[in-house]
């Protein structure tokens, strides 16, 4: 690995606040997958679309980047696209809840991202043309304005499509009968919300997820230690944009959870089977 490559990652560690080891141990583990994705992408002539998937604060974001580092370093034209990025607009969610389910208010699951503006960006990534890059504010909670969305000049090599449930497969109807939580048995007793969800996924998201060449999983240790690294997340995000954003209180994280729970604990069981690579995380995040 180049000398710029192991200052990236140390920078990257710097702005994330890891530890100072992160460049080396993260550089041991990921590149060989680095390095087996990159022969994958010359074995064809079209993008590479590599899809991440991981529950909530499992560190996603932050290894999309430094992969991205390592496949650079591989002489790779990289780009990463976060499905946290694709959600409809408040407003759009607004009238989903509305018409079809009060749950549909709360961004993350199928149904509440834009796919058609995905895939369209993902087709332009492939060409020779600059591609505006969607870019949700989380504290907002709403999309950034469209003139602000950053600009990535293609053609590109390698997608990182990262998100909790990029990737994932609809559950077969009769895993929808009984609620997962209590959140689905008060809110969704008639199970309205759970099955628009898995319809959305059978479809149009269906659709967009064989754009996936090589998948990848980032597995927790179990669902509970997810509700713990969420709110680490949001302590974090407070700590960094302090009065401006719109953070929730512990309870409200763990209550915020209960919508992914479900998908989260179909996806651990599920897509192991067929990713190209599964990384069992520790509590602590730590690769194997």
């Amino acid at each position: 690995m180049s000398p710029s490559c192991r200052d990236a990652l140390a920078a990257l560690a710097d702005r994330e606040r890891l530890p100072a080891e992160f460049g080396t141990t993260f550089e041991l583990f990921w590149r060989p997958h680095a390095e087996a994705i990159l022969a994958r992408r010359a074995a064809q002539s079209a993008m590479l679309v590599v899809g991440l998937c991981g529950p909530q604060g499992s560190g996603k974001s932050t290894i999309a980047k430094a992969l991205q580092l390592l496949l650079e370093n591989g002489g790779a034209h990289a780009a990463i696209l976060s499905l946290d990025d694709l959600y409809l607009a408040r407003a759009e969610r607004a009238q989903l809840a509305a018409f079809v389910h009060p749950l549909l208010q709360t961004r993350g699951v199928p149904g509440t991202h834009d796919v058609a503006m995905a895939m369209d960006v993902i087709d332009r990534l492939g060409a020779a043309e600059p591609v505006a890059m969607p870019c949700f504010d989380k504290a907002m909670d709403d999309r950034v304005d469209a003139a602000a969305w950053p600009i990535v000049r293609g053609p590109i090599d390698i997608l990182i499509f990262e998100g909790w449930c990029v990737g994932a497969r609809p559950q077969q109807d009769d895993a929808l009968a009984a609620p997962v939580n209590a959140l689905e048995a008060e809110a969704d007793a008639a199970g309205i919300w759970r099955h628009y969800v898995n319809d959305r996924l059978a479809s149009d998201y269906a659709a967009l997820f064989a754009r996936i060449d090589y998948q990848i999983l980032l597995r927790a240790p179990s669902f509970e230690i997810v509700t713990r690294w969420r709110i680490e997340q949001e302590h974090k995000l407070r700590a960094r944009l302090g009065d401006r954003a719109r953070t929730m209180s512990d309870d409200e994280i763990a209550h915020f959870v209960r919508h992914y729970e479900r998908l989260t604990r179909h996806i651990a069981a599920e897509m192991p089977g067929r990713a190209e690579l599964v990384v069992d995380l520790g509590e602590a995040r730590q690769t194997p």
